[in-house]
């Protein structure tokens, strides 16, 4: 049984919560606090396995409380803040900087059915996921030299210049994104594209968060953009994102459509398009996240000679995507998050890919 704290000041948010958790046969809602104060008293006294912490309290906000759990009665915690503007999405994220380790809209009841059912199965799959964590992962956001070099080029492979990387993750996907992209110059030669599945309205706020600590220029992609070395383009809410070339140039194309693996945008589309637009000249990585999303798309990738990555799974906060992508033999290398950006800047210098020996994927 999964033990719940909620941390809320609005009894009403509270009772919503608790009715969409206590539906779960292995979930149970053991206590409500009323501000960051009562939560850290709650989470001392009760022990839970997990804590939904809202971040606008009284008496001790949400921050404050992320950071005296953290430091007093280590607990996993989940976000689930109810107003999406820019400043107040910021300081949501700032959480995860405190150790809180994901960040989820709130249901407030009001919005449509489909919707207000999509916030439901990502709140429960979210409790189950980060519940299950009974070591908490810190990431070491330290750089570190690459423990093993780029895989050798193979006899007759092909040696083309890199034009593209291409990330896709999902939850733990800030986090492992604010280690890595830090680390990347402001004169990376080639674009970046990314999926990050985060609830509807978040993205803008999550981008001015990360673009704080990184020297790239991180914004949405827009329909028909070209895009741009030095800059990273993450995929809007609501459509999937896509590449294509028009002539020598690569562009971004969003595309309006069903769920893929249950998430719009997905990482599988991005990756399959980027394979058939950049076959052999492209990187495509996939991070931390819950479920299958995007290992088809790396294996395309793969087959498309282009060069595969995942994060390790010690650095993960959850290791279903890249885990997944592992079983369909999609991945050419496991890179420790730490040393993500450095093997990129390496790849990107090298301007070329490659295929590593199954026996020594690691890095």
């Amino acid at each position: 049984m999964i033990r719940v704290l909620i941390a809320d000041d609005s009894g009403t948010i509270a009772l919503i919560l608790r009715s969409i958790l206590e539906r779960e046969p292995d979930i149970e809602v053991i206590g409500h606090a009323r501000n960051g104060e009562e939560a850290l008293r709650l989470t001392i006294e009760l022990k839970p396995d997990l804590v939904t912490m809202d971040i606008r309290m009284p008496v001790m906000d949400g921050l404050e409380a992320t950071r005296r759990i953290m430091a007093e009665q280590p607990t996993p915690i989940v976000v689930v803040s109810g107003n999406v503007n820019n400043e107040e999405a910021k300081v949501s994220f700032r959480a995860l900087d405190e150790g809180a380790l994901a960040v989820l809209e709130k249901p407030n009841g009001m919005c449509e059915q489909q919707e207000y059912l999509d916030i439901n199965w990502e709140l429960v799959d979210t409790v189950r996921a980060m519940a299950d964590l009974r070591v908490l992962r810190r990431i070491n956001r330290k750089p570190h030299r690459t423990s093993g070099p780029l895989p050798p080029v193979q006899p007759g492979a092909a040696r083309r210049q890199l034009e593209l990387l291409a990330i896709g993750c999902s939850t733990g996907g800030p986090q492992a994104l604010e280690v890595i992209l830090p680390g990347l110059p402001a004169d990376f030669p080639v674009p970046v594209v990314i999926v990050q599945h985060i609830s509807a309205g978040y993205m803008s706020g999550m981008i001015e968060w990360l673009q704080q600590s990184v020297q790239l220029e991180l914004k949405l992609a827009r329909d028909g953009e070209e895009l741009r070395p030095g800059v990273v383009y993450f995929a809007p809410d609501e459509c999937h994102m896509e590449v294509r070339r028009c002539g020598e140039q690569l562009v971004a194309t969003l595309v309006e459509g069903e769920p893929v693996n249950r998430f719009c945008p997905s990482s599988t589309p991005l990756l399959e398009s980027v394979a058939t637009a950049c076959p052999g000249s492209a990187l495509g990585i996939l991070l931390t996240g819950m479920g299958v999303d995007g290992a088809a798309g790396l294996l395309r990738m793969r087959q498309a000679g282009c060069h595969t990555i995942v994060q390790d799974r010690e650095t993960a906060v959850v290791y279903g995507m890249p885990e997944t992508a592992l079983g369909l033999d999609a991945v050419d290398r496991i890179v420790r998050l730490e040393n993500m950006a450095a093997y990129l800047k390496e790849a990107a210098a090298r301007q070329t890919m490659a295929r590593a020996n199954p026996a020594d994927r690691s890095a």
